[in-house]
């Protein structure tokens, strides 16, 4: 495999259609079962890849340097082979930066709440920190240092002004699952889900009932691949591409259900 994905359970996975309308290259879809993964990093016989959930931060022992932004968050998504040396980087960060922008979402001074306390969420909260939310509350099912539980989100942080589902509540095939009852945060302007599977999970589609800004998981899929192709390639690729390529696989998606 030159270039592809790894990653336990990829069956929802887009990645293959957006990394081969963005550049020349076979990309790969190769799940790893927890045993595959130390062998398979260990050989390192690939040119770059791809990282999902559950290796983010289990990729990272066997990388010989990691960047700036994915010191920063723990995670990785994102592996060259330079000459046999492996190199991390983190596309979630700039692919979520991208999604806020997009939509017009500013979180400057303002509590947000991230659902979930992964790799992903580490990329959300690194992004939020830079855009100056005031405050950046962790939710997860489990009580731990830096994140609290959903109850005690629901008694003391209910003024949110801004939600994220960086948990895989929701995602395809469980479609009719929903992290909150948006109901509850009656201050909430925006919510932004990093699930991309369905197309518009049951949160999103309650967020844009109830008169938030809602946005699903798919163009920060498309953007954070774009940024991968230019580490992949060590090239500049033009930002219009995202949207070309959302709307080609958002209509291909939506065509399909």
């Amino acid at each position: 495999m030159d270039y592809g994905l790894i990653g336990e359970k990829l069956g929802h996975s887009y990645s293959k259609e957006i990394h081969e309308m963005l550049a020349s290259y076979t990309y790969n879809i190769h799940p790893l079962s927890k045993d595959e993964f130390t062998p398979f990093m260990e050989k390192h016989e690939f040119k770059a890849i791809n990282v999902t959930i559950p290796y983010k931060q289990k990729v990272i022992p066997f990388l010989d340097d990691i960047d700036d932004n994915a010191k920063a968050i723990g995670a990785v998504n994102t592996i060259v082979n330079k000459d046999g040396k492996l190199y991390g980087h983190n596309t979630d960060f700039t692919g979520f930066m991208y999604m806020l922008k997009k939509h017009n979402i500013n979180v400057s001074g303002k509590k947000c709440v991230v659902l979930g306390d992964g790799g992903a969420s580490k990329a959300v909260v690194a992004v939020l920190e830079k855009m100056g939310a005031s405050e950046i509350i962790i939710v997860d099912i489990v009580k731990t240092e830096k994140a609290i539980t959903y109850d005690e989100c629901f008694k003391k942080h209910t003024d949110a002004k801004f939600i994220v589902n960086a948990s895989p509540v929701g995602m395809y095939p469980r479609c009719d699952a929903s992290p909150v009852d948006l109901k509850k945060f009656s201050q909430c302007e925006a919510v932004a889900d990093v699930i991309y599977n369905p197309l518009e999970t049951k949160l999103i589609a309650q967020a844009k009932e109830l008169g938030m800004t809602g946005v699903n998981g798919l163009e920060m899929l498309v953007a954070q691949a774009l940024y991968a192709v230019e580490f992949f390639l060590d090239t500049k690729l033009d930002e219009a591409k995202i949207d070309e390529v959302y709307q080609k696989i958002y209509n291909d998606k939506l065509n399909q259900q």
